[in-house]
């Protein structure tokens, strides 16, 4: 293939010819009547009325044979051949094609249907017109690409020739919508809270700073909805849920980007245990809509929604896996076992956050088929109130699935005096250099000392459950335009 830069010039001056002949390389409208997909599903009638119709989409091939061109176009629905005849549409106009078109550019044919000898469904072409003129060309080969990166980097080009790709992308929209329909006749109502704040809140996470000149104060983009959702809450909302973006300064891996989709929901009046009866009737709802069925495969494993699923003590699975038993170690001894199994620790790790990174390195992988994981250790959700049966542990739950954590929930502290005792913990560990703790809002707690009903909540990321379900190895898969390093 000759220099891109030697096309790029070719193909400019192409465009010229095009606008000298008195035609609009990119002209505002098109007289397209069907789809690709709708002609070809109506393509008997159409072809046997001979009914004169218009498509239009992006070339994708050209093959010349002596005084006939045909091309493959797609508008992003279906692809269809068309046929261009020299006796048909005449000399001029037929050369005028073959000099100035190139695969890549969008072209509206109007024509009638016909089956080929080979039984080909294609547009014989009467008349056509260019509707935007394409200066790079297309990728030859773009499947087994070896820069797996490049794909993220120029999604446009992956959607055009990975028809897969674009399937997640559509099942992604679809499965969000079903997430809004299941909360609507739930009951929920969806509202809309603050992306810049002035205080990060609503989990533990390093956050992005930001400046606003106008009222010359910094801002930060919020790193989860909760607090303002629970604001709501206390402003006599009693079911509301938010789906939006987050932002968190961390580090990328395949569960991690910077920016990320999040849905939280509140349900004021109920508990952790009807939210995970709830949570249970969601996701049924979801594979019945997206898959018509409760099994998946992930990973080239099986993987069952069926329900109920499985509910395990979070310090019953670290005894499990590590022989750790954390009922009974202090913090120092925790310390020397976590070194022992090659965790890295940070400055401010105390022993909830010890036991949290335990957990994620040899616990959560283990978890394949559904699993509530419940009844975590007070420090690792300040805002989760504590079992009134063992306050040493927290009326908390994680969904984990295919070894991944989809769902973060817990019943929601709303005792004003030990959210701010919880909130005085969190600065104190913020001190010793822990990045992630959460800070003392005083907004939040004025607003608690109102009185919040009672309520239970619950986070879980857009992505990652659209990675799990589609079977992506990485949430960069379906993310469109995933956060990368600039070149």
């Amino acid at each position: 293939m000759p220099p891109i830069d030697e096309i790029r010039k070719k193909r400019i001056e192409k465009l010229k010819k095009i606008n000298d002949a008195g035609f609009f390389a990119y002209p505002i409208s098109t007289k397209r009547n069907y789809r690709i997909k709708d002609a070809i599903k109506d393509f008997s009638s159409l072809s046997r009325s001979k009914k004169e119709i218009v498509l239009a989409g992006r070339i994708l091939s050209l093959r010349e044979h002596g005084s006939i061109v045909f091309s493959d176009i797609y508008d992003g629905s279906d692809k269809i051949q068309i046929l261009f005849r020299k006796n048909i549409l005449g000399e001029k106009s037929y050369q005028f094609f073959l000099d100035n078109f190139d695969i890549g550019d969008f072209i509206e044919a109007r024509g009638t249907l016909f089956k080929t000898k080979t039984k080909e469904k294609t547009l014989e072409v009467n008349d056509y017109k260019i509707l935007a003129k394409s200066l790079l060309p297309l990728p030859e080969k773009w499947h087994g690409l070896k820069d797996v990166e490049e794909r993220f980097r120029k999604r446009y080009l992956d959607l055009i020739f990975n028809q897969e790709v674009k399937k997640k992308f559509e099942l992604r929209s679809l499965i969000i919508k079903e997430i809004r329909n299941f909360l609507d006749k739930e009951g929920f109502i969806e509202v809309e809270t603050p992306i810049l704040q002035p205080v990060y809140g609503g989990a533990s996470a390093r956050p992005f700073k930001t400046h606003l000149n106008a009222l010359n104060i910094d801002l930060y983009l919020r790193i989860a909805p909760e607090l303002y959702l629970k604001r709501l809450l206390v402003g006599g909302f009693e079911k509301i849920y938010e789906i939006g973006k987050c932002f968190r300064n961390e580090g990328m891996d395949k569960n991690h980007n910077p920016d990320f989709t999040m849905i939280e929901f509140y349900w004021a009046y109920a508990d952790y245990k009807q939210l995970m009866k709830l949570t249970e009737k969601l996701f049924s709802y979801i594979l019945k809509k997206a898959f018509k069925k409760n099994e998946i495969t992930f990973d080239n494993k099986k993987i069952n929604f069926k329900t109920p699923w499985q509910r395990i003590e979070f310090n019953d699975l670290i005894k499990k896996y590590t022989k750790i038993n954390l009922d009974e170690i202090n913090e120092e001894s925790l310390k020397k076992e976590a070194i022992k199994l090659g965790i890295m620790l940070e400055k401010g790790d105390e022993k909830a956050q010890i036991a949290d990174k335990i957990y994620k390195k040899y616990c959560q992988i283990n978890l394949w088929q559904p699993t509530f994981v419940i009844h975590h250790p007070v420090g690792m959700a300040p805002l989760a109130k504590k079992l009134e049966e063992n306050p040493k542990k927290l009326a908390r739950f994680q969904l984990v699935a295919g070894g991944i954590e989809l769902v973060n929930a817990f019943s929601e502290l709303n005792d004003p005096i030990e959210q701010r005792e919880r909130f005085k913990e969190q600065e104190k560990i913020f001190k010793k250099g822990f990045e992630e703790a959460q800070r003392m809002d005083e907004d939040f707690l004025e607003a608690l000392e109102y009185g919040m009903p009672l309520a239970a909540g619950f986070g879980m990321g857009i992505d990652r459950l659209i990675a799990l379900l589609t079977d992506s190895h990485s949430i960069r898969e379906v993310i469109l335009f995933p956060t990368m390093r600039p070149k």
